[in-house]
């Protein structure tokens, strides 16, 4: 059989260390984010919110024969509320 031959595993820094001892700059790509994060998340809940609020509206007009809008009324909360918590 063959022998094996001996691979070397780097660390991170053993590999950083290795490039700088070659004195070759490398071009290193910087990412530029077309959307920063701050605004993803702030994007995500308020397509979390406009769901729910879809969703209550469709729950509500569709399911249980309501008018839609209504589902984004205080009132209607608070008359589910009460509804809830009368049994309880």
């Amino acid at each position: 059989m063959a022998a094996k031959e001996k691979v070397d595993i780097l660390t991170r820094e053993e590999r950083k260390k290795a490039k700088k001892e070659d004195g070759v700059k490398r071009k290193t790509r910087t990412r530029v984010r077309l959307i920063p994060i701050w605004l993803r998340l702030i994007l995500l809940v308020f397509g979390m919110v406009i769901s729910m609020a879809i969703g209550a509206m469709i729950g509500y007009g569709v399911l249980g024969d309501g008018r839609p809008l209504d589902a984004l009324k205080p009132s209607t909360w608070q008359h589910i509320i009460d509804l809830v918590e009368k049994d309880a």
